[in-house]
Order: C-alpha cells, then sequence, then structure tokens
C-alpha cells in the first residue's frame, strides 16, 4: 500500500534518512554561507591577494587556522569567479583540433604532402609532391622537384587549376614550410579553396596521403634511390598510373580508385553479395546463423572525425 519493501520500511525504520533516488539530501560535509564568506574574505585580504590556495591553506595551518581543503579553495574561488589568469606567462590555450571534413563525392576534399626520394648521392634528395582526392583515393595531381618551397606548389596547383574546378573544394596538409606559407595559404584561398591543418607532430591528421607514401616506397619496384630527376619523374607516373587504375584500397572496399570514380563500386558490391548469398543457400553450415557479412557500401568518407562520429561509425560497424 505504501509503495516500498519490508526492507526498504525496517532500514528506514533503523535509520529514518530517505534515501530514494531523487530526493533532496543535505550534505553534512557542505559548507555554510559563511564558511563561504570566510574562505572569500581571507583569499582577497590584502594579506593573502597574490598567493596561491596552497600557499593560503598551508600558512593558515601553520597559525593553526583551518577553513577548508585546498580542493575546496580552489571550488569556491571558481565558483565565484575568482580564478583569472594572472601573471607574465602565456594563458593555457585549448589545442587546435582540425575541423572535421566530409566528403560523399569526387573533388571535394583534398589532401597533399610532400615525401622526399633519395637520390644516388648520399644526403641530395628529390622532393615529390603529391594531391589525392580522399573520397576516391584517386592521384590527382603530382610533380617532381628538386626543391621544397612555395613556388613548386603553387606550380602543381596552377596546372592543377587547369585540370579541374578548385572552387569550394578543402586542402588538408600538414605544417610543412610551403603548406603554411601565408603568400601560399592565401594564393590558394584566392583560388576559392578552403585550408586545413594537421595539429603539430600528429601524423593520423592526415592519414590517407601517408598511407599513399607507404605504398609507394614499399612498393616492389620501388628503386630505392634514384639516378635523378627524370629517373624518378618515370617511375612516379608509372606507380601512380597503377596506383589509380589497379591497386585495391581496403579503406574503400578494394576497389580502384577509378572504379569508385565512376561508380562502378557499387555494382561490384552487389554482385560479390550475390556470390555470398548463394553461397550461403548451398552451404549454410559454413556461415554464422545470422548469414554472411555483406560488403557495404560507404558514400561518406571523414577527414579527421570528431569523437561524436567515431563513436557514431563504431557503433554502426558493430
Amino acid at each position: 500500500m505504501v509503495g516500498i519493501s519490508v526492507k526498504t520500511y525496517r532500514r528506514w525504520k533503523e535509520n529514518p534518512q530517505d534515501r530514494r533516488k531523487g530526493t533532496r539530501k543535505k550534505n553534512p560535509r557542505a559548507l555554510t554561507e559563511e564558511e563561504r564568506a570566510e574562505i572569500l574574505r581571507v583569499c582577497c585580504s590584502e594579506r593573502y591577494e597574490d598567493c596561491a590556495p596552497r600557499e593560503i591553506v598551508a600558512r593558515l595551518q601553520e597559525e593553526g587556522v583551518y577553513l577548508a581543503s585546498v580542493r575546496t579553495f580552489y571550488r569556491v574561488l571558481k565558483q565565484e569567479g575568482k580564478l583569472p589568469h594572472r601573471g607574465n606567462t602565456r594563458p593555457p590555450r585549448k589545442p587546435y583540433t582540425p575541423p572535421e571534413l566530409k566528403a560523399d563525392g569526387p573533388d571535394q576534399v583534398y589532401s597533399w604532402d610532400i615525401t622526399w626520394l633519395p637520390t644516388e648521392v648520399r644526403g641530395l634528395f628529390l622532393y615529390a609532391y603529391v594531391v589525392i582526392d580522399v573520397w576516391s583515393r584517386e592521384v590527382v595531381g603530382w610533380s617532381i622537384q628538386e626543391e621544397e618551397s612555395e613556388a613548386c606548389a603553387m606550380e602543381l596547383f596552377e596546372r592543377l587549376k587547369r585540370e579541374r574546378n578548385l572552387k569550394g573544394v578543402w586542402i588538408h596538409a600538414d605544417n610543412g614550410h610551403p603548406m603554411r606559407g601565408s603568400t601560399f595559404s592565401v594564393w590558394l584561398q584566392n583560388l576559392g579553396m578552403f585550408l586545413s591543418h594537421s595539429r603539430p607532430t600528429v601524423k593520423n591528421d592526415n592519414p590517407y596521403i601517408e598511407s599513399l607514401f607507404k605504398t609507394l616506397k614499399y612498393h616492389a619496384s620501388y628503386p630505392g634511390r634514384f639516378t635523378g630527376k627524370e629517373h624518378a619523374r618515370e617511375w612516379m607516373g608509372g606507380f601512380l598510373d597503377w596506383y589509380n587504375t589497379v591497386h585495391r584500397h581496403s579503406g574503400i572496399g578494394f576497389v580502384t580508385p577509378q572504379q569508385r570514380k565512376r561508380g562502378e563500386d557499387k555494382r561490384l558490391f552487389e554482385k560479390r553479395n550475390e556470390t555470398l548469398k548463394a553461397a550461403w543457400e548451398r552451404l549454410k553450415h559454413r556461415f554464422p546463423k545470422s548469414g554472411p557479412k555483406l560488403w557495404e557500401y560507404k558514400r561518406v568518407v571523414y577527414l579527421n572525425p570528431s569523437k561524436e562520429t567515431r563513436n557514431y561509425m563504431w557503433r554502426k560497424a558493430s
């Protein structure tokens, strides 16, 4: 009739305090208004106005006075807005987080970087400038140069501008000198592009181009050292043609960038799923009860996804 169990009644009979969730409880350890006011008065007094709460508590204890713990001092001061940054040091700043870039089609988000190509002369390197489309993983532009500079980067994007519409495209890069150059950055913005940069020393912020460079340098035909610029250009041209038209990427369902760009990956996934379903009908004992795991077409690709997006993708995959 009362709506509680016998056990609850007996517990309340021994201790009449109502411990149901949501009821108002008074914390016996909470500070009174007089104690809070005393903490504020002491901290703002002329004697302690330039001292840290830890020092104030220590000096008060030397005098035989205890008001509260150090953590309580900080909590009270924060609630009253008494903890601004003071001093000549730079105030702490929130770490920079690159924006979440979302692509659901080609020519929406590009990523670019520069990698070193060693020559037969030790200590002398060539530089490969590469731009890829994040959505399709297609290499849309590249060049081999003898130096790492803004001028070489502008030359590459000037050629790319004549081949593609760059207006409204996001371009992501790391924090190298050519990428961060003010002249080059303003020039890209004048083309209508939006700029995004990785966090310092964080390679995971630019994963697609780093994956390409690993594939490049671990390829069986990679010569290790190049005799000169022409040798590097000849090999790079052949490799990138293979990369765009033959190499199947695990990140886009083991199809080539050209197949994904032309929309052929949908048809390939459907054919694979038909094969799996037919095998499921013939060989059910070889599959789990839920059936085979079908190929799923991933329309959207994220670069530097937010925590919420990563959690959503993880839940969807599981």
